[in-house]
């Protein structure tokens, strides 16, 4: 079966990078007490301003694209350099996918050798969500990946700074639902530096409305965040978000210690499943939508410029509307003899 992709995406300090080196490690540990099952992973990183990263890249798209010429060619900020930078990259995604699918998909030469191939490709991405997200670059990437490996989204969240308040576990319940909508993919919540602080309390929020109504109503009494007008949007949103927590698979990860790394993988060989149960259907109607609308375009096109000639032909006497020409004598014999069959 082809790879799963994981896509590790998390915003700015919820340990992104961090996660991205403890399953890279941990499916290297694999390989290693395994070679004859397993290959080790396959890994991306498309964070082009990150200085360094602690685990070794197949494709990187540093090697392509110089984030700091680009700021100062273009003459961009830190967030347009990134955009621009993964703009640029997308342009030879042709390249990147024929590289994925050459040294990830079985071929009859490796069946035939045996070589074992990778399960997992791992990438990394930078941590200004919106820019990878919500950019068309990101949506490029995401659906060239998904067109030929199941894809998941692995969303990472800052558990210590989640369960601060209910505001901020609300934001990030909020941006999880946007890039599930937006990314059409399956997701898993991923709450990450469980060493500082266990994910069951935000689990308990996302499972137990009551919980949440309780943490809440104990913040409006402390007049924290969250009181007044915002306690009853948060109250609000808890309900309607209900049954979205539902459809989540939510697992707690440290990142450090590597406690929850296994059960992450096995929500991803579930969410596999899902995808090619749920998920991949809806991709090809969707692909091939767009193919039928772009062959309805190209006919219509074809149509008008079909009646466009017509018309010209029309205009100008060409074609089957072409006038009869007389023909012209050539000589002085032919003359004669045309003015003989005149009389």
């Amino acid at each position: 079966q082809p790879p799963a992709a994981v896509i590790c995406i998390g915003m700015a300090g919820s340990g992104k990078t961090t996660f991205m080196q403890r399953i890279n490690a941990h499916l290297h540990q694999r390989y290693q007490q395994s070679p004859s099952i397993t290959a080790p992973p396959y890994v991306l990183n498309l964070d082009p301003a990150v200085r360094s990263v602690p685990f070794d890249s197949n494709i990187d798209i540093r090697d392509s694209v110089n984030y700091k010429e680009v700021m100062k060619q273009y003459n961009l900020g830190p967030n347009g350099g990134i955009l621009t930078s993964l703009n640029l990259f997308s342009t030879k995604i042709d390249q990147v996918m024929g590289i994925l699918e050459k040294r990830c998909l079985p071929t009859p030469e490796t069946q035939q050798s045996g070589k074992m191939l990778p399960s997992y490709i791992l990438c990394d991405t930078p941590g200004q969500i919106e820019v990878f997200v919500w950019s068309a670059s990101g949506n490029i990437l995401l659906s060239s990946l998904a067109s030929s490996f199941p894809t998941v989204i692995a969303y990472i969240i800052d558990t210590p700074r989640t369960t601060e308040n209910t505001a901020t576990f609300m934001s990030n319940m909020l941006y999880a639902i946007s890039i599930l909508y937006k990314t059409k993919l399956p997701m898993i919540l991923v709450f990450n530096k469980t060493d500082v602080k266990s994910e069951e309390e935000a689990v308990e929020w996302m499972r137990d409305f009551e919980a949440f109504q309780d943490a809440l109503r104990k913040e409006e009494e402390e007049e924290r965040e969250g009181s007044g007008y915002m306690g009853s949007l948060l109250n609000s949103m808890s309900l309607v978000l209900e049954e979205f927590y539902n459809a989540l698979s939510v697992v707690g990860v440290s990142s450090v210690t590597g406690d929850g790394v296994d059960a992450f993988f096995d929500a991803v060989e579930e969410k596999r499943v899902e995808f090619e149960r749920d998920y991949k259907p809806e991709l090809e109607r969707r692909r091939a939508d767009a193919e039928k609308q772009k062959t309805e375009i190209r006919e219509k096109e074809v149509s008008r410029m079909m009646k466009d000639m017509a018309v010209s032909s029309k205009a100008k006497g060409t074609g089957k509307y072409a006038r009869p020409v007389k023909e012209e004598p050539e000589t002085v014999s032919d003359a004669e003899a045309m003015d003989d069959e005149a009389e």
